[in-house]
């Protein structure tokens, strides 16, 4: 007999007992688990009356943030959308036209962002690769939904509205 790791395991048919037979101190040990299980703390938490702590490092909602002027940051260089895993990341750029100096930081802005919640991964690498600090993940849940259209996250749901803390760990999430 060779394999190869020149390891060979030697089985031995040992006959099993009565009690091994009729299986009773198998079932009497499930027994004891399960009635242990019984008397534990539940991990359960009543939502939405109870909110459960995050890490401080928790990844969740996206968010494209505005500068102190209330500009947008994002300048639609598209780095996001490649270091994206998922490939949840869309953008269409546009160019700057003039008098709309106060609602884009540079010449280039996205026209359209949009990502696919579905898809996304919550890794933070579109947040890792921006180098214009436009798009964070914030604390809070990516709300649920039964209609896959609605996870499709445009402009109207992602960019920070206005007045808004520019801190991405203050934010307040998007209401309907």
């Amino acid at each position: 007999m060779h394999s190869l790791s020149n390891r060979a395991k030697v089985v031995v048919k040992k006959e099993m007992t009565l009690m091994e037979k009729i299986y009773l101190p198998a079932i009497f040990s499930g027994m004891v688990i399960t009635i242990k299980h019984f008397f534990k703390k539940k991990p359960t938490i009543q939502y939405p009356e109870q909110k459960r702590e995050f890490s401080k490092v928790y990844r969740g909602r996206h968010i494209l943030k505005r500068d102190e002027q209330g500009r947008e940051n994002c300048t639609a260089c598209g780095l996001c959308a490649v270091a994206c895993p998922a490939e949840a990341i869309s953008i269409v750029a546009a160019e700057r036209q003039k008098g709309e100096e106060h609602l884009y930081r540079e010449e280039k802005y996205a026209k359209t962002y949009e990502i696919n919640m579905l898809r996304c991964i919550f890794c933070g690498l579109c947040e890792e690769a921006c180098p214009k600090d436009a798009v964070y993940l914030t604390e809070e849940l990516a709300p649920a939904n039964f209609d896959r259209s609605n996870f499709i996250f445009g402009k109207d749901k992602l960019v920070q509205p206005l007045g808004t803390s520019a801190h991405p760990k203050t934010y307040k999430p998007y209401k309907k």
